[in-house]
């Protein structure tokens, strides 16, 4: 097996260097090996993909849809698209110059980031939340800035936003993600319109993350573009809605200049998404068939965060009690303390439930643990079982 030339490591993007391993995947990882374990860790649908959804890639398949399409993706499918934001959000955007394809909402990030960012530049990022929103923006050169929001119930305020922008006066941007992994809190439109006045005032292209928006519970979702298009990007996609994680569609939509630069990166890192997965989520996002899967998706998830939510609030943990996306950030028993790693991995290795430990996911993490409840029922019920066994051994 081949050796790295030595008179190359040191020739590499230094960005690198300020990047530290990846907790969550690192963690599910290790956690996979132990006997038993059940792992309750990674946001990743437990349903099959709607037959809707398989039966047009399937066709798309046949009828040899197998060329290069537009960068942006399919024309079909960027209409589909913005039916999706219109039907859904009362958002309208022009499928022609105004949404990008992107190979999942991962890719969406990056290139949404790489179009504002410049060596040295500051992003806002409102946490705890998805780590890959600061390794990207490290590795192109700028420099994330944490917002704590744990004392507002993981809601970024007005007032905490204009403390941070008092300090960071030159911040190019913010990143919003809502329904938020890792919390599952969601702002309602009061808290998104208070946000979106104080944003009004600056500068800031807002990338808002809003890939669980169909997985709100109560209440309508409202996206922040409903109050400042001009300069926000919204990212979204099948991964998480329609169980279609493995297909890797997600998409970028705003304005016109904004998505100029947005669209040619995106079209330089990957050219286009594949052709079937494609045609699988125009059936995701423009029938009424791939509206019906997801609303029958987000009644199963609303019964097991119920459950989850008062097993774990038995047990001793603090929870904000989530609106949506799929996870629940719950405080570890006061007993414990505050090491929110040591306790993940004890109850891992005792107890054979794997769960995130929260400090992973930036400022206000620590002392919590992400629980996905993206599992069955029965999982869970087990999952439940075996945490009260060790908190109560722990006693």
């Amino acid at each position: 097996m081949p050796a790295t030339k030595k008179g190359i490591l040191n020739r590499l993007n230094n960005n690198f260097a300020k990047l530290t391993p990846g907790g969550i995947r690192e963690f599910d990882y290790q956690a996979s090996s132990i006997p038993g374990i059940i792992k309750l860790t990674l946001g990743e649908p437990d349903f099959n993909v709607p037959a809707a959804m398989k039966q047009a890639a399937i066709n798309s398949i046949n009828d040899n849809d197998s060329h290069y399409a537009p960068g942006n993706g399919t024309l079909d499918l960027r209409q589909a698209i913005a039916h999706f934001m219109q039907d859904r959000y009362q958002l309208n955007y022009d499928p022609e110059n105004e949404i990008a394809v992107t190979v999942g909402a991962t890719e969406g990030i990056y290139a949404s980031l790489s179009a504002i960012i410049n060596p040295g530049d500051e992003i806002l990022v409102a946490t705890p939340t998805f780590p890959l929103y600061m390794v990207v923006t490290k590795i192109l050169g700028g420099t994330p800035v944490e917002i704590d929001t744990s004392d507002d119930n993981f809601i970024l305020t007005p007032t905490k936003l204009q403390s941070i922008l008092d300090k960071h006066p030159n911040a190019k941007g913010l990143i919003l993600n809502y329904p938020s992994n890792p919390t599952g809190v969601t702002y309602t439109k009061a808290q998104v319109q208070a946000l979106a006045e104080a944003i009004k005032a600056t500068n800031l292209v807002v990338i808002a993350d809003e890939i669980y928006s169909e997985l709100v519970y109560d209440g309508p979702h409202t996206s922040i573009a409903s109050f400042i298009p001009s300069q926000t990007l919204v990212l979204n996609g099948a991964s998480k809605s329609h169980a279609m994680t493995g297909y890797r569609i997600g998409f970028i939509a705003g304005p016109k200049e904004l998505m100029k630069p947005v669209s040619a990166i995106h079209a330089m890192m990957v050219t286009a998404a594949s052709d079937p997965a494609m045609a699988a989520a125009v059936a995701a996002f423009g029938t009424d068939a791939g509206k019906e899967a997801t609303l029958k998706m987000k009644e199963a998830y609303k019964q097991r965060r119920d459950f989850v939510v008062d097993a774990l609030k038995q047990l001793g943990f603090n929870i904000t009690t989530p609106n949506g996306a799929f996870y629940i950030f719950a405080k570890i028993p006061a007993q414990f303390g505050n090491n929110d790693l040591k306790f993940a991995t004890d109850l891992a290795n005792q107890g054979k439930v794997a769960v995130i430990p929260g400090s992973f996911f930036g400022a206000g993490g620590q002392g919590y643990v992400r629980i996905s409840y993206a599992t069955s029922m029965d999982t869970l019920k087990q999952a439940m079982t075996n945490i009260a066994e060790f908190i109560n051994k722990e006693d």
